[in-house]
């Protein structure tokens, strides 16, 4: 099986051969042109992962090609050859848009690392196109599930804000996707080849928080032993996402009032401010108006942060959406778990569409994967998540009349009776699926008499 395709072009017949031969021994599929003309007229019908190509040939020397080649966009990495060359032919066939330049005579050794930085090039090449391609699949309003016409007009409020640098912000309840939005609006914004950068302002305790968002420099507290960017520099000429903006504590509200105001940003220690480029979006789950009149947050930060604002609804107010996001949390489940699950009972998905789902699209999430996990068949059934949701979503099976205790023993008998059933027997994958101690388990085990349970299957590992 031959590996890369390279064109050779040269007007010697001797060194076309030669590098056919060595080449060929070193795994390349070959094929050779004696002048610029020749291999334009192959290139038309086929196309060369790598082209070497001498600079003086007659009819059409190698220059004249590599120009030909880039004002017709024609695919493949150039290198020039010559025996005749200096820095400055290099230095213009670079500037044309060759990869690399190698003078004669060389040898076989030289030639095949030349080819292999060659290639190494264009692996990364690729790798940069798939991970933009998955970007644009992550980023783009793709990965935002939904059909109701609620958030259909979100889908074009994300497209009209992500051509302006004005400030979003984003409000909703928590597990609404609000992230998710901010993600859409960076890739639809002319900075989506720039950085992305995200920071959860309440995830973060206020004495590091400042030196995360703006840096330091050595010597600005004990352990600054070296100077160090903070998160708005780290996203110039892109996007700051600031989530959860509403734990912002007030000392640092002033900071990051400076920065949407004047586009500046002051290391801690440092007494000199620096530009930043940046577009700011944040996000909360608080009624930041709330938080004004209460004193806790700065009513000209708001007024400077809410110039386009984007308001998710909560899971409960757009049912529509809940089937096509069942569906999707079951495919990506199936390929993260190696399940084979088909789709939710009628009766599964009426109980989705009664629940008031509190904790949004991430509850749902978290419902499905933990209900395809414990499904029996190929089908999700009410009794494979009822006993799990925080709210009423219409009547659960109850075995034990009304006592809590009673049913509790007996959802938990069943739930580690179907653990030890998935997992073949093994206890350490049983406690793990359950979510409690190994040695949690063991003690449960032997309160409920199921030590024996599964008999010549139950291991320890």
């Amino acid at each position: 099986m031959f590996g890369r395709r390279v064109l050779v072009v040269d007007d010697e017949e001797n060194l076309r051969h030669y590098l056919q031969m060595v080449l060929g021994e070193g795994g390349y599929h070959v094929e050779i042109a004696q002048d610029g003309k020749e291999a334009l007229e192959k290139m038309r019908h086929h196309s060369w992962d790598i082209i070497l190509c001498d600079i003086r040939m007659p009819h059409m020397d190698g220059m004249a090609f590599l120009k030909e080649v880039k004002a017709k966009g024609l695919e493949g990495t150039v290198i020039m050859m010559s025996a005749y060359g200096t820095i400055d032919t290099a230095v213009e066939a670079m500037k044309i848009g060759a990869y690399d330049y190698i003078s004669k005579p060389f040898n076989a050794d030289e030639i095949i690392l030349t080819l292999k930085k060659a290639e190494e090039r264009e692996r990364l090449r690729e790798e940069n196109i798939r991970l933009k391609q998955e970007a644009q699949r992550d980023y783009g309003l793709e990965h935002i599930v939904a059909q109701s016409a609620a958030m259909k007009n979100i889908f074009e409020l994300i497209k009209k804000v992500a051509r302006y640098k004005s400030s979003v912000l984003i409000t909703g309840e928590s597990g609404t996707g609000k992230e998710l939005v901010a993600r859409a609006i960076h890739y639809f914004s002319d900075r989506k080849d720039n950085p992305l950068i995200s920071v959860n302002c309440g995830a973060i305790p206020e004495n590091l928080l400042e030196t995360e968002l703006f840096g330091h420099v050595k010597g600005a507290f004990t352990d600054a032993v070296k100077s160090k960017k903070g998160l708005f520099e780290m996203a110039h000429q892109g996007t700051m996402f600031l989530d959860e903006v509403g734990e912002l504590p007030v000392s640092l509200q002033v900071k990051l009032l400076r920065v949407l105001q004047d586009g500046e940003i002051r290391r801690v220690g440092d007494t000199t401010s620096y530009n930043v480029d940046v577009s700011l979006i944040a996000a909360t789950a608080k009624d930041l108006l709330a938080e004004v009149k209460s004193g806790r947050f700065r009513e000209d930060l708001y007024y400077r942060l809410n110039v386009l604002p984007i308001h998710l609804p909560p899971l409960r107010e757009r049912k529509a959406d809940i089937p096509p996001l069942v569906d999707h949390f079951i495919e990506l489940y199936n390929r993260k778990l190696g399940l084979r699950i088909k789709g939710a009972s009628k009766e599964a998905m009426e109980q989705f569409l009664q629940y008031p789902w509190p904790g949004n699209v991430r509850e749902l999430e978290n419902i499905i994967e933990r209900a395809m996990i414990l499904a029996e068949k190929d089908t999700i059934g009410v009794e494979a998540f009822s006993m799990h949701m925080h709210g009423e979503a219409g009547p659960s099976p109850i075995q034990s009349g009304l006592s809590v205790k009673k049913n509790a023993r007996d959802m938990e008998i069943r739930l580690i009776k179907e653990a030890l059933t998935k997992t073949g027997g093994n206890r350490v994958r049983t406690a793990r699926m359950l979510e409690i101690s190994h040695k949690a388990l063991l003690y449960k085990l032997k309160d409920y008499g199921l030590e024996d349970y599964g008999k010549g299957k139950v291991s320890e590992m």
